[in-house]
């Protein structure tokens, strides 16, 4: 089973990826399902009878008016970033949080660098999903700044305003 960081910590990933082409005839009856936006709308109906968890995984170019309000309801909702040097999962995972005031899992997955995972947090993830890269070394990286200026999902106010 793969491992991500999530709070921090080093954790199992629980959840059961579907390649884009799978065969959605033969769904997993149970187990923790990550679905993309398109597979989780053409599953909808058979959803309900799935004895795990369903989280959905969104692509950074998703518009926040297009993510259904069920999706909002879910245990996990994962952006895909296809290029480390793409901002929009940044804007979309700050959006979800504050705007939608989604509280539970937010991971970052697909081209992430260590450098920017404290920025990530700062947008509201709290789990990532990384390949190629030290775990352990990663972890720290979240603690790399003691204060940050600007704002944050975590610090609303930014620094010339806490003084």
């Amino acid at each position: 089973m793969a491992q991500l960081l999530k709070d921090g910590q080093l954790v199992e990933d629980s959840w059961q990826t579907l390649a884009e082409d799978s065969n959605l005839q033969s769904l997993p009856t149970s187990g923790n399902l990550l679905l993309t936006l398109p597979q989780w709308q053409q599953l909808a109906e058979q959803l309900p009878h799935h004895s795990g968890n369903i989280g959905i995984t969104l692509d950074t170019d998703t518009e926040l008016e297009d993510i259904p309000g069920q999706c909002l309801e879910l245990p996990l909702i994962a952006i895909a970033f296809t290029k480390f040097a793409d901002g929009r999962g940044f804007s979309l995972a700050r959006l979800l949080r504050e705007r939608h005031n989604y509280r539970r899992e937010l991971r970052a997955t697909g081209d992430i660098l260590r450098d920017q995972l404290y920025l990530l947090k700062g947008c509201g993830f709290n789990s990532f999903q990384l390949s190629g890269i030290d775990l352990a070394e990663s972890a720290a990286s979240l603690q790399d700044f003691s204060e940050a200026y600007q704002s944050s999902v975590e610090q609303p106010e930014p620094l010339f305003r806490r003084r």
